[in-house]
């Protein structure tokens, strides 16, 4: 939705119109009628992903693909419990 306000009356709220604008809202500015101005929110830059040097050329990981070096490998845990050198090699 647009929202006309005269300049005059801007000035006064003019933190109210960038909260609206920030939520969405476009003001548009007018003298005597006239549009001098738009107020729109800010376009934010969508944050860079991370990248690994040799799979760089495959594109930004996902959450799930970069979660999987943070948990634990279920067979080192089960080497590092193992209460016989041997049942490292069964």
């Amino acid at each position: 939705m647009t929202i006309h306000v005269d300049i005059a009356r801007s000035h006064a709220t003019l933190a109210e119109l960038a909260a609206q604008a920030e939520n969405g809202e476009e003001i548009v500015l007018s003298r005597d009628g006239q549009a001098v101005a738009v107020i729109r929110a800010a376009a934010v830059p969508e944050t860079p992903r991370f990248r690994f040097g040799a799979l760089a050329h495959l594109g930004p990981l996902t959450d799930e693909e970069a979660n999987v070096f943070l948990q634990p490998d279920p067979e080192f845990i089960e080497a590092a419990e193992a209460a016989d050198e041997d049942d490292l090699y069964r």
